[in-house]
């Protein structure tokens, strides 16, 4: 975990879910860019500590919310060791707002230490989401809502997204990431076997298959015995390990999911599928341009802001409509050049 440097100490608090943690860290990069006096001290699941690796003064801290630090008397837990391992945090950024985030940044304010919470606009998600007269306009992205903590505390971010070097190796690494975690995000597989053989047919394209539980894993398993140059990634690497490859591809295809928010994290260029959400939500990849979004049309698009709503028309068109070529020709796009 570390200790804290000399200067300023806060605290920023997202516990989860997954995606939206490592949306957290681009923008803690840049705050921490543009304050060479600051030390963010990270709370969020004890998992994911390799999101922080190799970022100067970004302290990752463990919460264990299924065992010790779970229920109030945990979470009071986690706020005493926190003391006691930084004593000299001075904010609190909650960049989840969410009952356990709450309690842990009251207990900060009942020691005096101020807090800055983020507004996640519900009210305009609803009015994009509802079925009838939706207003269909970009809302403010989540990024820039965890700028705006930061904002409210006195340390403005930098604005500037770094440039990855591009490695040239002849060889196009394209990886995969096919599944979601709802249904209503995830385009059909079968779909996606369509989109992996038409990039196969460039003989300079190898695949990397990303993402899944166990069930999946075996699908992607089965796929990958069919293609030649199809590498299943997926339940064979930690975290930090499965980061260091997803840093090596040219780009990745991915649904409205956390491999979008992996890859971004590496500044690799992502093709991202959207059926029953929608960019305007505010959850694109950090550095992602919209244009390289693929979605389609659709009067009851979007349907939800998460994508965990069942499709009410039943048909989930958004994504059964979706032709695997609409795919491809982005991928040839923002690739150039297979």
């Amino acid at each position: 975990m570390g200790k804290s440097h000399n200067g300023h100490t806060i605290l920023a608090i997202r516990f989860s879910a997954f995606g939206d943690v490592a949306m957290t860290i681009p923008v803690m990069k840049q705050v921490l860019e543009a304050h060479p006096d600051l030390t963010i001290v990270f709370v969020t699941n004890k998992n994911w500590g390799a999101l922080c690796e190799g970022i100067p003064r970004l302290v990752f801290y463990p919460a264990d919310l299924k065992g010790a630090h779970k229920g109030f008397r945990g979470l009071f837990r986690l706020f005493t060791s926190l003391r006691k391992a930084h004593p000299q945090i001075s904010a609190v950024a909650d960049l989840h707002q969410v009952l356990r985030s709450q309690i842990v940044r009251s207990f900060y304010r009942l020691a005096g230490i101020r807090v800055a919470v983020i507004d996640k606009g519900r009210a305009g998600k609803k009015m994009l989401t509802r079925r009838e007269n939706k207003i269909l306009q970009p809302l403010k992205t989540t990024i820039e809502r965890y700028r705006d903590v930061f904002r409210q505390l006195g340390y403005a971010p930098s604005d500037r997204i770094p440039q990855r070097e591009q490695h040239l190796t002849g060889r196009r690494q394209i990886g995969i990431a096919p599944f979601a975690t709802y249904r209503e995000k995830t385009y059909p597989l079968e779909k996606m076997e369509t989109v992996i053989r038409q990039l196969l047919t460039h003989e300079n394209v190898d695949i990397r298959l990303f993402g899944g539980g166990r069930q999946e894993i075996d699908q992607l398993t089965t796929l990958a015995t069919k293609y030649p140059r199809l590498e299943v990634i997926a339940g064979c690497y930690g975290l930090s390990e499965e980061l260091d490859v997803i840093s090596g591809l040219d780009l990745m295809i991915s649904m409205d999911s956390a491999n979008m928010h992996l890859a971004s994290l590496k500044g690799v260029p992502v093709v991202s599928v959207w059926g029953a959400t929608h960019p305007y939500a505010g959850f694109m990849g950090f550095g992602q341009p919209e244009e390289n979004a693929v979605q389609i049309d659709l009067y009851c698009r979007p349907c939800s802001v998460f994508g965990n709503k069942p499709c009410f028309r039943g048909d989930h068109a958004c994504m059964e409509q979706l032709a695997p070529e609409r795919v491809v020709e982005k991928v040839r796009e923002v690739l150039g050049s297979m």
